[in-house]
């Protein structure tokens, strides 16, 4: 290659100038972000070789997300306690844990947990410190979903859904908390939704719930700092389980049917290892949803005109939809 054509393949001034602004401008923001990540690494694996022995209560855990959460725990040599309604359900994961082959194993302890009997949280809370005398991780799962929209949404299933999803999850965290304040150790995890950073139509009930949950959240992270209690929120987009058939009407019946955005939903495995490692990370607050729903979310806090149009649109299009269907 000739001198002249050498000089044309190298790159000129301009890039030159261009690449050390880009590099003087992204440097002093990359390299502490790269830190950070590295020390949350650290922190995380540290954090994973103490976990085997640690208590791990899961509610919900008898199928979809919870029974992964219980896989993923377990299989880290955790001390997990299952606790949703359907006793029966539960005694099918637990026995799905012990044919793993895990070590160290500590065989799971089933309690039946009801949310909506809210004076029952209190003894129940104190059936699961009798198990092992502490809770090191709350994982805050169980909960119920709502098709319908505003109107024809009974007010008595506005109350069951905020009852179950709210009300319940915050008396079992008091319940808990004071003996982790006691201990002066613990993390609480409550899993929430995207819809609990923005609200989409015809999931008014759930939506409201999920938002005070993220309230209920931050406020408490903020007053365990000093406690050595670590709080996570995590806000999943659709995840492939059985929620929307097990969600109710506006009547208050079962809606009974699989939506296609939940069929095509994140597996709820992956989300599990995912939130796992949220813990051993002790983050704060965490979305885990594909580019649409944190567009949707950036939108309502950016650009909330364009947030308001494009859910108004959404909301037409399922009415048109409802009444082709009657």
């Amino acid at each position: 290659m000739k001198l002249h054509e050498m000089e044309k393949c190298a790159p000129s001034s301009d890039w030159n100038v261009l690449y050390w602004v880009i590099g003087t401008i992204l440097m002093p923001i990359a390299l502490p972000l790269a830190l950070i990540n590295i020390w949350q690494r650290f922190r995380a694996q540290n954090y994973r070789n103490q976990l085997p022995g640690k208590v791990v209560l899961i509610t919900g855990a008898s199928s979809g997300l919870g029974e992964s959460l219980a896989h993923v725990f377990y299989r880290a040599g955790c001390k997990v306690i299952l606790a949703a309604r359907r006793v029966q359900e539960l005694e099918r994961v637990k026995k799905d844990l012990l044919a793993l082959d895990v070590q160290p194993a500590y065989p799971p302890t089933v309690l039946a947990l009801d949310l909506s009997e809210l004076n029952s949280i209190p003894q129940f809370a104190k059936r699961v410190l009798e198990v092992y005398n502490q809770v090191d991780i709350l994982i805050n799962n169980g909960g119920i979903s709502v098709r319908a929209d505003v109107v024809s949404t009974a007010v008595d299933v506005d109350l069951k859904v905020m009852i179950v999803n709210y009300f319940g999850t915050v008396a079992l965290t008091k319940a808990l908390l004071p003996s982790m304040i006691k201990r002066k150790n613990g993390h609480i995890c409550f899993i929430s939704s995207v819809q609990g950073k923005f609200a989409i139509p015809q999931r008014a009930a759930y939506s409201a719930s999920k938002h005070a949950m993220q309230a209920f959240a931050d406020s408490l992270r903020a007053e365990m700092a000093n406690k050595n209690i670590y709080v996570s929120c995590v806000s999943p987009s659709y995840i492939r389980t059985q929620l929307s058939m097990n969600a109710l009407t506006g009547a208050g019946s079962s809606y009974g049917k699989m939506d296609e955005t939940t069929a095509k939903g994140m597996s709820p495995d992956k989300l599990a290892e995912r939130i796992l490692q949220c813990i051993l990370r002790k983050e704060p607050d965490v979305i885990v949803s594909d580019l649409q729903a944190k567009i949707a979310y950036y939108l309502r806090h950016i650009l909330p005109s364009a947030y308001f149009w494009i859910m108004a649109k959404r909301a037409l299009k399922l009415e048109r939809a409802e009444k082709k269907k009657d």
